[in-house]
């Protein structure tokens, strides 16, 4: 399969340096020089579709806009731009979700994408009232995946579980097509849910060799099921003409962070229950002295953001390169990202999208 890229709408906001937004805060006031309005995100948007890229991912979280909201919005700005709405199942019935998402596929004429976030960070579950622990919010989100896949099937759907007893969950038609379902977890209560759920198996960026080991996990138990997923890699970008102009930018972004700012990202990050962020936290341990984890692969982002904290540095063709090898490993789409993203979005489309087309790797747009 080719790769199939996606692009990143940064909906708390956007600017020149490193957001510092964690899921467990709102960041500091004043923290990005672009504000998340409707108008800029349109903008994005609008890039993102005319680069060739086929979705893009909107996060969730009390730090960000709605991405239901947000993206409902943008339909009109755009004719073949996916929306990959990022979500917590825990906070939302799942015949509620079922119904949102069918309408949602038909208004938008069949672009949405669905990006199934349990949520690792406890202090942030409590503001939506969820006291469950880790294990039992993964629990949770099988059970409501189950219940959302029963709400579209032919007739009503019946459901008693440890979280959710629904009679007759239905929608008043299904969606067409049915939205993939993306997913993302690197605990061992996380990938047995990915294998049964997903269509597609979401991976932070890490070395190759950790990726293919924890696809090949996640692969394995799904092969046992009689399923086959496809998996992605959320990465965001550098890329530059030549490496030194790449560098020197991944250089700017390291000497505009406030060692207090990073201190205190770091404090909050360590506290999280996701592993995932503990995996991101490890490749560089809260020092900005070894950051280059991987030929061309950069741990700078993690140092004050959460969740996906690793950054491919270098020329176009070098990161193509990068690209082709995560794609031999099986991945087959990236949702990439850069700062700023009105701007990085015609670089990664303009240097990095014509180089893997060359290379017969780039998947034909949405038409």
């Amino acid at each position: 399969m080719t790769v199939v890229p996606h692009w990143f709408l940064p909906t708390s906001g956007d600017g020149r340096t490193i957001v510092a937004r964690r899921h467990a805060d709102r960041g500091e006031a004043g923290s990005t020089a672009r504000d998340a309005d409707i108008g800029y995100l349109a903008q994005i948007a609008r890039a993102a579709e005319a680069q060739g890229f086929h979705g893009v991912l909107t996060p969730t979280g009390t730090f960000c806009e709605d991405a239901w909201l947000t993206t409902a919005a943008l339909l009109r700005e755009t004719r073949t731009l996916r929306y990959l709405v990022a979500f917590r199942p825990g906070v939302l019935s799942p015949t509620l979700a079922a119904q949102m998402a069918a309408t949602y596929q038909r208004i938008s004429g069949g672009r949405l994408m669905l990006n199934i976030v349990t949520g690792g960070d406890a202090v942030e579950q409590r503001r939506f009232g969820d006291h469950a622990d880790h294990d039992e919010r993964y629990a949770r989100t099988d059970e409501f995946l189950t219940v959302l896949r029963g709400a579209w099937s032919d007739g009503p759907f019946d459901f008693t579980g440890a979280h959710y007893d629904v009679v007759g969950a239905t929608t008043l038609a299904a969606p067409d097509p049915l939205p993939p379902v993306y997913f993302g977890g690197s605990s061992d209560a996380a990938l047995p849910v990915a294998a049964r759920h997903a269509d597609v198996y979401l991976t932070w960026g890490e070395p190759p060799a950790a990726v293919a080991e924890k696809i090949g996990r996640v692969r394995k138990l799904a092969d046992d099921l009689g399923r086959e997923p496809r998996f992605g890699i959320r990465l965001h970008v550098i890329t530059r003409d030549s490496p030194d102009e790449a560098w020197a930018e991944a250089g700017r972004l390291l000497d505009a962070l406030d060692p207090a700012e990073i201190e205190r990202a770091q404090e909050t990050l360590r506290s999280s229950q996701s592993v995932g962020q503990q995996r991101m936290l490890a490749l560089h341990g809260g020092s900005s002295d070894a950051l280059t984890i991987s030929p061309n692969l950069w741990a700078g982002v993690g140092l004050v953001r959460g969740g996906a904290g690793t950054a491919l540095v270098g020329s176009h063709t070098e990161v193509a390169d990068r690209i082709a090898e995560y794609h031999e490993l099986g991945i087959t789409e990236f949702v990439l990202s850069g700062y700023p993203h009105l701007e990085e979005a015609y670089r990664v489309g303009e240097g990095v999208l014509p180089e893997l087309r060359r290379r017969g790797l780039l998947a034909e747009p949405p038409r």
